[in-house]
């Protein structure tokens, strides 16, 4: 029997643990971090939070007698893909990391590229409604946008208030559809989308409707993506699996 730790929090992560449960020599967890409060079950036992740390996941690991890592987090959860790529490595655990293809522009898609969210200053005028569809992390980095309207959306309802003046959150659970989107944007009057190039199919409805609206979209580049043997669909990562058995 195989003991796989499957790092989650992608739509194509919740693929791969439900294809997990029909796997007969295969024993997975799955481990979330902890950001969403109440998460769509895996099917999976599901464990939730951070490790603390490269020492408390390498303990986790030895504990909990894992035997190969399958790391299907979002493209920019890029501090918790090189520890355990590295990790891995130290341990001579077998890992591989699911990537998903980054987005495209396409024909009518009218995309500025930007390799950090502080550069969306620099090309969105003041005055602005901006549309920041990049999770309620690290808003602080938007600062420089205080001369215009931002909206943010989150799937939780908030806790506390908007950190940055001149914004109000939109809570809502993806995914959502092209139709809902363009309702949503034209509704906020919306000039720019601010998105991460996450890729993948579940998210990419708010693109379709910046596309058909004619409006500006910031695409943030993807950090630096860690070492080691990658593959892009669902069918690979989980022939990999198999070939560990």
């Amino acid at each position: 029997m195989i003991r796989l730790l499957l790092l989650a929090g992608t739509g194509e992560a919740r693929q791969i643990a439900q294809a997990l449960r029909h796997e007969p020599r295969v024993a997975g967890v799955a481990s979330l971090a902890g950001q969403t409060r109440m998460p769509v079950s895996l099917g999976l036992p599901t464990r939730i939070g951070g490790f603390g740390g490269r020492a408390a996941f390498v303990e986790y690991l030895q504990r909990e007698k894992i035997d190969a890592v399958l790391d299907a987090t979002h493209p920019f959860a890029e501090k918790i893909s090189h520890r355990t790529a590295a990790v891995c490595s130290a341990l001579k655990v077998p890992y591989l990391y699911f990537l998903r293809p980054p987005w495209l522009p396409g024909d009518g898609d009218n995309w500025t590229f930007l390799n950090a969210e502080a550069e969306a200053a620099k090309h969105i005028a003041a005055g602005s409604v901006v549309f920041l569809a990049t999770g309620p992390q690290n808003l602080d980095k938007f600062a420089n946008l205080e001369d215009c309207r931002i909206y943010c959306r989150r799937i939780d309802p908030p806790r506390e208030a908007f950190p940055l003046p001149g914004g109000d959150w939109i809570v809502g659970r993806p995914p959502f559809s092209v139709e809902e989107e363009m309702e949503l944007f034209h509704e906020l009057r919306v000039d720019w989308l601010v998105v991460k190039n996450s890729g993948g199919w579940a998210s990419r409805s708010k693109l379709d409707a910046a596309r058909d609206l004619g409006l500006r979209v910031a695409m943030i580049r993807r950090p630096p993506q860690p070492e080691g043997p990658k593959v892009s669909t669902v069918s690979d990562a989980l022939a990999w699996v198999r070939s560990l058995q």
